[in-house]
């Protein structure tokens, strides 16, 4: 049995995640999906303006604590990337494999910022004109959405070295949004170190929402190598779509 973590990219809640809970706990593994400070229904302002990257790892290593949770698999969709590097690298060796779902990988001293296209860091800007401590949804999408806190994507991460050494670390890469996409130069960088296992999803940015059988899938699949030394995985979406 496993003990699966869910960490929602910005603007997001545990609700992303829905469709893709229930094949994991049919499979007998314990799922917990997160919503991060600042983004939950009865946030108040305060929590939105002081949120930042620090606080969101904080929030990982707290549920880690409560529940006692060791051997636990992360995964992190988006900015959700920066969260789980952040919290496996100081939760003492408790993290036994991160999946990061067309997220970023940071290195020490980057942003999700600095690690984003240039597209992105303009909508970041004009998201934040209203408040200057969050970020309004894009336009359309999930009225489920709320504003993002603006100093989680400004904060550097500081990396000790910890999370290098969890056991299993892959990256999905979402290749039906290429014309957009800010993670096509990380796929190239994580297909040539050989301690990263890379995964191709033909869906868009939102997978476990158009695709979340085969999300589903690729993390139950205990025997999946994705990319390491070899050519990518490539997994189906199957019939899974949604808006």
């Amino acid at each position: 049995m496993a003990t699966f973590i869910l960490v929602p990219g910005a603007w997001h809640g545990s609700w992303t995640f829905d469709a893709v809970i229930p094949p994991l706990e049919r499979a007998g593994h314990v799922v917990h999906a997160l919503t991060l400070t600042g983004l939950r229904p009865g946030d108040d302002e305060a929590a939105v303006a002081t949120a930042n990257l620090d606080t969101h790892a904080g929030d990982v290593l707290r549920l880690l604590d409560r529940a006692h949770i060791t051997g636990a698999t992360l995964v992190g969709h988006s900015y959700g990337g920066m969260v789980i590097a952040a919290a496996a690298d100081r939760a003492g060796g408790r993290i036994s494999r991160l999946v990061h779902l067309d997220a970023y990988v940071p290195r020490d001293g980057e942003s999700c910022w600095s690690s984003t296209s240039e597209a992105y860091r303009q909508a970041f800007v004009a998201g934040a004109a209203a408040h200057g401590y969050a970020v309004r949804p894009p336009d359309g999408g999930d009225p489920r959405r709320r504003p993002h806190p603006l100093a989680s994507l400004l904060q550097t991460i500081r990396l000790t070295g910890a999370f290098a050494q969890v056991p299993r670390r892959e990256f999905v890469y979402c290749s039906g949004w290429q014309d957009r996409t800010p993670f096509a130069g990380l796929r190239t960088r994580l297909q040539a170190d050989p301690g990263w296992r890379v995964h191709d999803l033909p869906t868009a940015h939102n997978a476990m929402r158009e695709a979340p059988e085969a999300v589903a899938a690729l993390l139950l699949d205990d025997d999946a190598v994705g990319r390491s030394r070899g050519g990518d995985r490539t997994v189906s979406p199957g019939k899974g779509r949604g808006a």
